[in-house]
């Protein structure tokens, strides 16, 4: 599934788009309606317009990364780890084996504090873990913080 949400960082003025160079593709990986719903709803209070896929969990999610469905320019995947079938672990664990998506930029976005599951995340080489806060305000400034920071990166 896939949404146009915007394009870029937020320019800091309600109500503008949120454009700083290019898009980027996200894949949102989470089995969870509210949670995703709740993303949506972030990115669209931010003005975030990158468009965005989601996958309910690491056996879609790779088959939508190595088919095409999400482009290869600029590309994130939000990962939750809590999933059916693959979790984010085992997905992580397939991804960086497949050469054509090693380098994938992935951010884990959890309800997880379990100490083992971020060490063996960064050990994966992921580009960073967050928690999911419990309230709506929080997390739409962490999207708004996330989306700056992807917006300014060179991504591959």
């Amino acid at each position: 599934m896939t949404d146009e949400i915007g394009t870029g960082a937020s320019a800091g003025n309600p109500g503008e788009p949120a454009t700083v160079g290019p898009p980027t593709n996200i894949l949102l990986v989470d089995d969870d309606d509210l949670d995703v719903e709740t993303v949506r709803r972030a990115f669209r209070k931010n003005n975030i317009a990158n468009p965005m896929w989601t996958a309910g969990n690491g056996v879609e999610a790779l088959e939508m990364l190595r088919s095409g469905v999400v482009p290869q320019q600029r590309r994130l995947v939000l990962l939750d780890l809590n999933l059916p079938r693959m979790n984010g672990l085992e997905f992580l664990h397939a991804i960086r084996r497949d050469p054509a998506l090693s380098s994938t930029p992935v951010v884990v976005l959890t309800t997880s504090n379990d100490d083992r599951d971020k060490v063996e995340a960064y050990q994966l080489n992921v580009a960073g873990y967050l928690l999911k806060p419990v309230s709506f305000p929080i997390f739409a400034e962490l999207m708004n913080t996330l989306n700056k920071y992807w917006a300014l990166v060179e991504l591959p």
